[in-house]
């Protein structure tokens, strides 16, 4: 009887899943593996928002194999003795995996099929299962990756995707495979406590809906912060509960301009994992030096991750960051805008304090995203500064954001509530509100000096 290891890692799915449909092809027998890795904790990423989804998410993807036959075996440690564990034991002949972008990623490939080739196993790795578009499947001539988004836009846009595949209707595993003991979202602490549900079963469910009621408006509302409009599938994306392929397939079929926006943004995640891929060092460097010399105010980031900055749009965002552990991309970008460029501290606070929180946190797009805002990285226009007030009134005209997320300003009616400073202070004096922590023109001068602007 011949047997396979399918290694899940960031596919934690049954629909559109290359690797686990390869390994069905090459061998009777299957074990579904997850590792629970030592190095991702040892790392820091092991935040409680992304391991309390994870619980969901495997215990999904465990029902999910039960309903087909199958069974997950899940092990805890190093990948690479874990997995030449496992194949020892049923004697698999190949490891099947998606291929990873990050650096870690990639060194994890390589160990491992190294330790599986003396044992005389075969390691494979499957390209277009996390991304669309397998990173370096799109290269300028003569270089090793896009380094603007928009000429990488029209390649991928003008290369046609795989075609999604069916979740197998069976999954034959090893007759000895026991129970596996899963973890559960109750034995974490420190989890948001309005931290969204994980797994397939739920992924599923809530692109249908969101597909069928308002990816046609996605244009006209993503950005609109009351109005809560985007898919909020990041986490899933992450987690890869959903295929990003079969979300630009089922997107596609409707040639609207809300579709298309909603395309673009998918293709976003895949220039960021290219950039990483042939830059690892983007996670943690300027990809773009700029000559910074960061101010170090502890004091200032702790207002900021606090929601205490003086500024209702900003502090509303990272308090719904801190209350769900995810918050829509145009908060993102005005925070982070905000910190790196209004307060002038370095990206790489920001960056953590995210990692730390957010549940979809990834490597390549939150630290590519985050360079993006603070101009250390592939955006065009590097000195671009969002002015938090002119960003309010714009993207939460009303002020019903600011008021959902801070409960102390909710008197304040209409735009009102962007500015309280301008209040009388008799009046001012009513909300327990703190006053902003800069000027606004102060702190352009300040940008502007440090980056030879002026």
């Amino acid at each position: 009887m011949s047997v396979a290891v399918c290694l899940f890692t960031a596919d934690l799915r049954l629909h559109d899943n290359p690797v686990l449909r390869a390994a069905l092809r090459g061998a009777e027998r299957v074990v579904p593996l997850f590792v629970l890795d030592e190095g991702v904790r040892a790392a820091g990423f092991d935040a409680p928002n992304r391991r309390a989804f994870l619980a969901d998410c495997l215990a999904g993807l465990d029902a999910g194999l039960r309903e087909r036959g199958g069974r997950l075996v899940l092990r805890s440690g190093g990948v690479v003795a874990e997995v030449c564990a496992v194949a020892d034991r049923y004697g698999a002949r190949e490891v099947h995996v998606a291929a990873g972008s990050s650096a870690y990623a990639q060194r994890r490939e390589e160990r491992l099929g190294a330790a599986l080739a003396r044992r005389g196993r075969t390691l494979r790795v499957h390209d277009a299962v996390v991304t669309v578009a397998p990173p370096g499947a799109h290269v300028p001539q003569g270089k090793d990756h896009f380094a603007v988004f928009t000429p990488y836009f029209w390649r991928w846009h003008g290369t046609a995707a795989r075609k999604p595949l069916a979740a197998p209707r069976s999954v034959p595993v090893p007759e000895d495979i026991g129970a596996p003991d899963l973890p559960r979202r109750a034995g974490v602490a420190g989890v948001s406590p309005g931290l969204a549900t994980g797994g397939e079963h739920e992924a599923r469910r809530h692109v249908t809906s969101w597909l069928r009621t308002s990816l046609d408006a996605y244009a006209d509302r993503n950005s609109d912060l009351a109005a809560d409009a985007t898919s909020r599938l990041s986490p899933h994306l992450h987690f890869g509960t959903l295929s990003a392929t079969e979300l630009v397939h089922r997107a596609g079929r409707r040639a609207n301009p809300g579709a298309e926006a909603f395309v673009r943004q998918l293709a976003w995640r895949d220039f960021h994992q290219q950039v990483l891929a042939a830059r690892p060092q983007a996670a943690h460097s300027d990809y773009r030096p700029r000559l910074d010399r960061w101010r170090h105010d502890d004091a200032e980031a702790q207002a900021w991750r606090d929601g205490l900055t003086g500024y209702p749009v900003i502090d509303a965002a990272m308090r719904q960051l801190r209350h769900e552990g995810w918050m829509p991309g145009r908060a993102r970008m005005l925070t982070a805008s905000f910190l790196t460029k209004t307060l002038y501290l370095d990206w790489r606070v920001g960056a953590r304090h995210f990692l730390d929180l957010l549940v979809d946190g990834d490597v390549a797009n939150n630290q590519l995203n985050w360079q993006w805002t603070a101009g250390t990285g592939t955006d065009t226009r590097p000195n671009r500064v969002l002015n938090p007030t002119v960003q309010a009134r714009r993207h939460d005209p009303r002020g019903d954001y600011v008021r959902r997320w801070l409960p102390e300003l909710a008197g304040l009616e209409g735009a009102a509530v962007h500015e309280p400073w301008k209040l009388p202070p008799r009046e001012r004096a009513r909300y327990d509100y703190p006053a902003p922590l800069v000027e606004l023109p102060a702190a352009l001068a300040r940008f502007t000096r440090a980056r030879g602007l002026a």
